[in-house]
């Protein structure tokens, strides 16, 4: 992934502070250095006069007169002696810079009792995985020495591992997947749970790397990302992960982000996106987030089936075309999305056969957010009528080639009820909250490089694009500001990023509400941003789709 230049201001800005803080602490650094001597016997005589101090508060005042007689009689016969003054002064900077060395004790070298303790545990429990009875040599051997095979190793605060350098013998099998999950499982209990682990194995020097990854920061509010058209952030990631950062603010505070971006259109590998997730683990914020981001250059159709109302915020939006929580309407809005991607493919095609560009409203970009489909699937077997997701073929097949994407987002214990075509062409997966490495790698198509925590909070997950790396996530901070529980910083971001709002569906003119379709085969249908919205009064596709 190609690292994308800041703004000149930005990237100018930043590297002018830290080449600024490089020189300042450069020459911090030499300064210390040259002056340490004066800097070791300044400290001293202020030791020095601190200790004549506290002895001369602790004297009697009965007794003060004659140690002040005995002190002016010292001087005086320094004073009269042969170099008398010249070996005071050096008495007194040998004594202030004994008095003023640096006291701190020194770093204990080498592990403590304890964690010899933990070296020793962790290889008697390697021991079964790393030796065979036909070695002759083994490096792991029942009491044998655990510092050749930790030849680095560091521990935090609470005594647990930070960093490990393990080496193995060069017959362990670590091209193999089980073998590898069997030890990170060892090491994972061993080094501590509840924290991720990133294992790096290099199978040519026979070594595993083991270092605890820092929890991603979880305090990213929706905000509007320095981002392209075309690209969407689905959240932040770890540093050396991606090769591009994002300007981001938090309060005051300015500070750059490894984001997870994805790109959608004509050229996206990834055209249409599947998120999945437990309940509460921030999917509903994923699709506001990607709402939010997509009205910037595009229009919006939201169909909820959760019908809990957390897509409140957008109704009578500027390019959201509608929202729709009943099986009708979800119905209708899915089969007039299908009608307006057939459109736009003939009236594309139309275009390129004449020689002519494709025309603006086929370029620009739909998008068709879907929570929880499953509901609606249930209630048309219910009823014996067409599921709804039958009606994402067409979007989902060739939708990439008109600017149309697809968000589904679905609870795991609904994947079953995911059409053929939603589990074929949504190759951008995203999971959220916690999960097994078995459905991570049921959902992603390939096992996380860290490993999965039972605990974590809302919008914390993975997140693999096509065929590329597996990515540990953080969606931003989308609440639903309707909601009570939302903070007052959460709800002022996302009510400032919302569009502002269009003329209620009521008070247009009957006229316009009522005028019959126009096929799909024609180019001169309306734009889809000038489409009412699906809440209240259908646009003129969906009505007639209705009708039929």
């Amino acid at each position: 992934m190609a690292r994308r230049p800041l703004p000149r201001i930005l990237s100018t800005g930043s590297a002018q502070i830290a080449r600024s803080r490089e020189l300042a602490r450069t020459a911090a650094d030499s300064a210390t250095d040259v002056l340490h001597p004066l800097i070791t016997l300044t400290r001293g005589m202020r030791r020095l006069a601190s200790a004549g101090r506290r002895k001369w508060a602790e004297t009697p005042k009965d007794k003060r007169g004659p140690l002040l007689f005995l002190v002016a009689s010292v001087i005086l016969v320094v004073a009269l002696m042969p170099y008398g003054p010249l070996l005071a002064v050096i008495t007194l900077m040998a004594a202030a810079a004994w008095q003023g060395r640096d006291r701190t004790p020194p770093a204990p070298e080498g592990p403590d009792e304890s964690q010899i303790q933990r070296l020793q545990s962790l290889y008697e429990a390697l021991v079964p995985y790393f030796s065979t009875a036909e070695d002759p040599s083994p490096l792991y051997a029942h009491g044998g020495e655990w510092e050749k095979v930790f030849p680095a190793h560091e521990f935090d605060g609470s005594g647990r591992f930070s960093h490990l350098v393990i080496r193995y013998p060069a017959y362990f099998p670590d091209g193999e997947a089980e073998p590898r999950a069997r030890i990170e499982q060892l090491l994972t209990a061993k080094a501590g749970r509840g924290r991720e682990y990133l294992f790096a194995w290099e199978e040519e020097g026979n070594e595993l790397t083991v270092d605890v990854l820092a929890p991603l920061p979880t305090d990213i509010a929706a905000q509007r990302f320095v981002t392209a058209p075309g690209e969407t952030v689905l959240g932040f990631t770890d540093p050396s992960r991606v090769q591009r950062t994002l300007p981001l603010t938090h309060g005051d505070e300015r500070r750059d982000v490894p984001p997870v971006v994805w790109r959608t259109g004509v050229r996206s590998t990834e055209p249409h996106l599947l998120a999945v997730g437990q309940p509460g683990s921030g999917t509903s914020s994923l699709l506001r987030s990607i709402a939010l981001q997509a009205l910037r250059h595009g229009d919006v159709l939201i169909v909820d089936g959760g019908g809990t109302g957390e897509y409140g915020c957008f109704a009578g939006r500027e390019g959201v075309l509608g929202i729709e929580t009943g099986p009708a309407g979800a119905t209708a809005g899915l089969e007039w999305a299908a009608h307006e991607t057939e459109r736009r493919l003939i009236a594309a095609n139309r275009a390129r056969q004449d020689g002519d560009p494709p025309p603006v409203d086929t370029r620009r970009p739909l998008w068709i957010l879907l929570d929880r489909p499953s509901v609606f699937t249930h209630l048309a077997e219910a009823n014996g009528r067409r599921d709804p997701q039958a009606l994402l073929q067409v979007p989902l097949r060739h939708g990439r080639a008109v600017a149309v994407t697809v968000v589904v987002a679905e609870q795991f214990d609904c994947l079953d009820l995911l059409a053929d075509a939603v589990r074929q062409h949504t190759r951008a997966r995203v999971v959220l909250g916690p999960a097994s490495v078995a459905r991570l790698t049921a959902v992603l198509g390939a096992p996380p490089h860290t490993t999965p925590v039972d605990q974590v909070p809302p919008g914390r997950g993975y997140a693999r694009l096509g065929t590329g790396a597996v990515h540990r996530l953080q969606v931003p901070a989308t609440p639903d500001p309707y909601d009570d529980a939302t903070s007052d910083a959460h709800r002022q971001a996302v009510l400032e990023l919302l569009p502002p709002r269009t003329t209620a569906p009521q008070a247009e003119p009957a006229p316009e509400t009522q005028e019959a379709p126009e096929p799909p085969e024609t180019s001169e249908a309306p734009e889809p941003a000038k489409t009412p919205a699906l809440t209240k009064t259908l646009p003129a596709p969906v009505e007639a789709a209705v009708a039929e």
